[in-house]
C-alpha cells in the first residue's frame, strides 16, 4: 500500500480467451446493456456494471502507485470479464491523487468520451513502469518545469517527459484534445478536493484501497487479500 500525503494533495488545489477462476463459474444474465459499459457517476468517478449488481466494489487508485499497477496486472481481466461480466458486481474507480504526475495521468484517463475511460485507465496502469521511469530519471531542469508556471503548462511538461502524448495519440486523441484535457482546471480541482474528502471523511489513507458496498476493507491492498472477500459474496 502507498500512503497519501495531504500536503502533497493540497498543492494541486492551490495551485482473449475465457477466464476461469478456480472453483468458480458465473453465468452472465441476458441484458439489453452489457455490464461492461462504463458510466460517469460524478466528475472523476466511473462505474462499470449493470444496475442490478448486488455488490459494488470501489477501488481507490493512484497512477504513480506501484502497488496499484500490480493490482491491475493481477486482477484486471478477472474483475472485468468474470465478476463485473456476471452482472452481479459493479466496479467503481475513484482517484486518490498523490502528486502532480498522478494528477496529470488521472486527467488524461478522464479525457474524452466516458466510454474511453477504462481502456485509458488500463493503458496507464499497465505501462506505469516505463513512463514512471522516465519521470524518475528526469533532470533537475525538467523537474523545475513541473513546479513553475501555469498549472496547465506544468502538466504539459510532465506529459511530454513521461511520453503521455505518444500514448494518447495511439489511442486516437489529437494534441489539441490532450492539451484541452490538461487545461481543465475544474477537473483538476475536483480530483484534488475529492482526494482530501476520501482521506478525511472515508478513512482512505493509501492506495490501492477498497470498499465493498460502501464499507472500507481493513488491511486489503492487493488482489490476494481482496479476492476471497469477493468470492464469499458469490
Amino acid at each position: 500500500m502507498v500512503r497519501v500525503s495531504l500536503s502533497a494533495i493540497a498543492k494541486p488545489i492551490r495551485v482473449g480467451a475465457a477466464i476461469l477462476l478456480a472453483g468458480m463459474a458465473f453465468a452472465t444474465p441476458a441484458s439489453a446493456e452489457s455490464p461492461l459499459v462504463v458510466k460517469k457517476t460524478e466528475p472523476g468517478v466511473h462505474r462499470m456494471g449493470g444496475p442490478q449488481a448486488e455488490v459494488t466494489l470501489t477501488e481507490y487508485v493512484s497512477y504513480t502507485c506501484p502497488h496499484c499497477a500490480h493490482f491491475e496486472a493481477d486482477s484486471g481481466d478477472a474483475l472485468r470479464l468474470v465478476y463485473v461480466g456476471s452482472g452481479r458486481m459493479a466496479l467503481e474507480v475513484r482517484h486518490l491523487v498523490r502528486d502532480p504526475v498522478d494528477l496529470t495521468a488521472a486527467m488524461l484517463t478522464n479525457c474524452g468520451p466516458v466510454g474511453r475511460f477504462d481502456r485509458n485507465h488500463v493503458m496507464f496502469m499497465r505501462s506505469q513502469k516505463e513512463w514512471l521511469g522516465k519521470i524518475q530519471s528526469a533532470s533537475q531542469a525538467q523537474k523545475n518545469r513541473y513546479a513553475t508556471g501555469p498549472y496547465s503548462t506544468r502538466r504539459q511538461a510532465i506529459a511530454r517527459d513521461a511520453g503521455f502524448y505518444e500514448m494518447m495519440l495511439k489511442r486516437g486523441y489529437s494534441r489539441t484534445d490532450i492539451d484541452k484535457c490538461l487545461a481543465d482546471e475544474t477537473l483538476a480541482r475536483k480530483l484534488s478536493e475529492m482526494t482530501m474528502s476520501y482521506t478525511k471523511d472515508r478513512g482512505v489513507t493509501g492506495t490501492p484501497s477498497f470498499e465493498i458496498n460502501g464499507v472500507l476493507l481493513a488491511g486489503t491492498h492487493d488482489w490476494d487479500s481482496l479476492k476471497p472477500q469477493l468470492d464469499v459474496r458469490f
